[in-house]
């Protein structure tokens, strides 16, 4: 049994290294001196250290604005269709109505629709509100995530209904029963879709391709490809860029990287 476990931990120790060390590499080689930089076999341990790359991507796009931008958009979209879907599962899950069933299977058909099918409609949307060109255009259709309302819908009906009725023979209401019991209930829940949700939102590549033009309206995606296709930029400031661009989405990972491997633990135990 012993030597089972071993083993088992010595293979999801390979294959953990095995996935870590893409990232390992990408942050040594935005750190070592372009001279030095793409030798075989690959230096993991950068000597000397150089952050010469990192100065010099605000020289060549608006690195800057682009990262305000990139974090305005995934801030309102991942508050925003976390308030949206907490509501909307909320209501699918405790509220009776009628064609309630009918509603949340055509919701549910939209997964089967692809993001290309919808751009069209979508943008003349924004183009009947004036919100081309504008980041308003990125954030407001992220507000309404089926995914992430079936979600919670689903984690909200797993818990029990007696919780409800109590707290109502003490006269709550449902904003009450939601915000104050079954969301702190939901924590792991929450957490799980929040890293989703900011991930999508902050990677988001097509949306602001088709959206915007202006230069001091572009993200952090649009921003990597213009330095990547530039003929100004060298392969380690484009490492170094990618690097600014992926520690953001690690870090709000590893702040929630608990709750949400409680959520999916605890997933094949929920009815």
């Amino acid at each position: 049994m012993k030597t089972s476990r071993l083993a088992g931990a010595a293979v999801l120790l390979a294959v953990g290294l095995l996935m870590i060390a893409p990232l390992v590499w990408l942050v040594t080689q935005s750190l070592t001196p372009e001279a030095q930089a793409f030798t075989l076999p690959p230096r993991w341990i950068p000597s000397p250290w150089s952050t010469a790359a990192y100065h010099e991507i605000p020289g060549l796009v608006p690195f800057g604005r682009m990262a305000l931008n990139s974090l305005e958009v995934a801030v309102l979209s991942t508050v925003g269709s976390l308030l949206v879907s907490v509501l909307a599962g909320y209501a699918f899950s405790r509220l009776e109505f009628r064609g309630r069933n009918a509603v949340f299977m055509v919701m549910l058909s939209a997964l089967m629709v692809p993001v290309q099918m919808t751009v069209i409609p979508v943008f003349i949307l924004m183009r009947t509100f004036h919100l081309v060109d504008q980041l308003p255009s990125l954030w407001l259709p992220a507000l309404v995530n089926v995914f992430s309302i079936f979600f919670f819908r689903q984690y909200f009906a797993s818990i029990p209904r007696d919780l409800d009725e109590a707290a109502r023979l003490d006269g709550a209401g449902h904003l009450w029963i939601l915000f104050r019991m079954i969301v702190p209930l939901s924590g792991p829940a929450v957490a799980a879709m929040t890293i989703l949700t900011f991930e999508t939102a902050w990677n988001n590549y097509f949306g602001p391709l088709i959206f915007l033009s202006s230069p001091e309206h572009m993200t952090l995606p649009v921003g990597l490809v213009t330095l990547q296709t530039g003929q100004t930029g060298s392969a380690v400031v484009v490492l170094a860029a990618i690097t600014a661009v992926v520690v953001p989405v690690l870090l709000v990972f590893l702040l929630f990287q608990r709750s949400f491997a409680a959520s999916i633990a605890s997933a094949g135990l929920r009815g």
